[in-house]
């Protein structure tokens, strides 16, 4: 069944934007009195059918409803943005696949983009959420400084890691993962982090981790921590 999203649903009929009308009726040839699923993003999952097929303004009829539970854990995943921003809306594609909570990029003294298009990586997970047909939709940050983040996420509830290659003690992220609690991931730039952020974050009760004993790219990282970590909660 093809699935779509809508923010916020209320009474026994919504209409789809006008991009997911389009997509609706010109690309997938639906028409009236198809079946189709509503995603918002918060839990919830609607059934529903077109009741006016119009390509600019879809209206649908809800047919009925259920809600998933919130997941009982919590994975944030920081990341360096990389140069090439393809890799990054892979990433974010492929973090909202297996499931994760939020996505969070940083500015680190190596980094190798300052600039980021939120609103553009908010439309990939979507897409990524209606084809997986997950009932969350992961939070999109603002980029932020890795000093800023560290300050914002001081009280952060759960274990805080932060993988680097750097030549200092680590602990296989693995190994000291405890399941059930939220998680915090930091990835640093293809030049990765300086000693002096390891440090700094260090300070700030993240855990020093290894992944494994290659070097991987930004992105391959933070899929593997991401996986790693799934793992435990399934």
């Amino acid at each position: 069944m093809h699935r779509f999203y809508i923010s916020e649903v209320s009474g026994d009929t919504c209409k789809l934007s006008e991009e997911e009308s389009k997509h609706c009726i010109r690309v997938l040839r639906l028409q009236e009195n198809d079946s189709v699923e509503i995603l918002n993003g918060k839990g919830k999952r609607f059934s529903a059918i077109i009741e006016n097929a119009n390509p600019k303004a879809c209206l649908l009829k809800i047919t009925g409803s259920g809600e998933e539970a919130p997941p009982t854990w919590e994975l944030h995943v920081a990341v360096a943005p990389t140069k090439n921003m393809a890799r990054m809306e892979w990433l974010v594609e492929k973090l909202t696949e297996i499931g994760f909570t939020k996505f969070i990029p940083i500015e680190c003294h190596n980094s190798e983009r300052t600039v980021l298009k939120r609103e553009r990586l908010k439309k990939i997970a979507i897409e990524a959420m209606k084809q997986s047909g997950r009932a969350y939709l992961p939070e999109i940050e603002e980029l932020i400084s890795l000093e800023g983040l560290l300050h914002k996420y001081s009280s952060f509830t759960g274990q805080k890691f932060i993988p680097h290659c750097n030549n200092s003690e680590r602990k296989v992220l693995s190994s000291v993962y405890q399941k059930g609690k939220n998680a915090l991931v930091l990835i640093g730039p293809e030049g990765d982090f300086t000693p002096e952020e390891v440090n700094m974050s260090i300070n700030q009760s993240f855990i020093a981790a290894v992944l494994n004993e290659a070097t991987l790219r930004t992105e391959t990282a933070a899929l593997v921590s991401a996986i790693t970590l799934k793992i435990f909660n399934t």
